[in-house]
């Protein structure tokens, strides 16, 4: 399977699993959610975007395709967590930025 294939179908099911827990997904990546009430809506926002970018990704074709992976490419730094959560959410976003630039190489 076509990289870029596998990542836009892999943000469909990692966003539906934050939508229908984002507790879940704030335990796993061991962030504050008691902490900070706000952190399930920012959960479900993300989610919602990424459910909207691999579907769109997965109808697409062509050009449209891999303008939609390479717009799914985007890597922020903030330093509000520490190394190990950092590494946590950092691993699965660089191996996305990867898949996406083999799949938009390959043609998507």
């Amino acid at each position: 399977m076509n990289p870029a294939l596998g990542l836009a179908a892999a943000r469909v099911v990692i966003g539906g699993c934050a939508l229908a827990t984002p507790d879940l997904g704030t335990r796993l990546f061991r962030l504050d959610g008691p902490g900070n009430p706000q952190l399930p809506y920012m959960t479900r926002l993300f989610a919602s975007r990424e459910i909207a970018l691999g579907a769109a990704t997965l109808l697409a074709s062509g050009k449209t395709r891999r303008n939609l992976v390479l717009a799914g490419i985007g890597v922020g730094e903030a330093r509000t967590v520490d190394r190990t959560t950092a590494a946590l959410l950092t691993a699965p976003a660089v191996a996305a930025v990867v898949a996406g630039v083999v799949g938009a190489a390959a043609g998507t």
